[in-house]
């Protein structure tokens, strides 16, 4: 049975998914503020957090970071902040996908089964692999040479490292990197690939291993 970590200020909210959630045979746990959730989550190990930016004690970007700082469970965003720079920020933190108040609970559920089974792939991710002259450590998150990734840099790197040789689509790396709203910010990934290759590879300008399929995707070439 999956562990889920339910963290809202709002009664209401934290009663009707703990009712929805338990009828689907998860065990909740369930914290008001970002104190208790930080450590709810050390004591208790779920295995998926569900979380409220909009907390009375610690926004709820603080609470991500404090949790990825040494967890990599699947977080899913309930907010009522729905501009695109809170989405971008709470992603960047490492929330694996955002939804926006009011919600539909089996839409929210439908998240919540998808980062669980995008979990369960990263399980199983080689432990390490090269990139240029770096040596990137999946398991461990680090890169040789003292090279640092962002949270959202991680998961797209993963990504491309879980399938050598196979094309990535845009709309695949969107939805597993950013959540199934975002598909058609493509501007995302020219972005994110342009850092990502002034960090890992040789000559940025021609990459050797981080390669662009135009219009269709990205692959990795080992």
């Amino acid at each position: 049975m999956s562990r889920i970590l339910l963290v809202d200020d709002e009664p209401q909210i934290l009663r009707a998914l703990r009712i929805n959630l338990v009828a689907r045979h998860y065990e909740v746990a369930v914290a008001a503020d970002g104190a208790s959730a930080l450590r709810q989550a050390a004591d208790w190990r779920p295995d998926l957090v569900i979380l409220d930016l909009g907390l009375p004690d610690l926004d709820g970007v603080d609470v991500i970071h404090g949790l990825r700082g040494w967890t990599s469970i699947p977080m899913v965003v309930l907010s009522g902040r729905a501009g695109s720079p809170d989405k971008v920020d709470a992603l960047d933190a490492g929330a694996d996908d955002y939804v926006t108040k009011p919600f539909s609970v089996d839409e929210l559920l439908a998240r919540v089964r998808a980062a669980t089974r995008r979990a369960a792939v990263h399980d199983a991710e080689p432990a390490s692999a090269r990139i240029g002259d770096h040596l990137v450590d999946l398991a461990g998150k680090t890169v040789s040479g003292g090279v640092r990734l962002t949270p959202t840099e991680w998961r797209m790197v993963a990504l491309l490292l879980r399938n050598p040789g196979k094309l990535v689509s845009q709309r695949q790396m969107l939805a597993e990197v950013w959540g199934s709203g975002h598909v058609k910010e493509t501007h995302y990934l020219r972005q994110y690939m342009a850092q990502l290759r002034r960090k890992l590879e040789r000559d940025p300008a021609r990459p050797v291993h981080l390669l662009t399929e135009p219009g269709m995707g990205y692959r990795f070439r080992p």
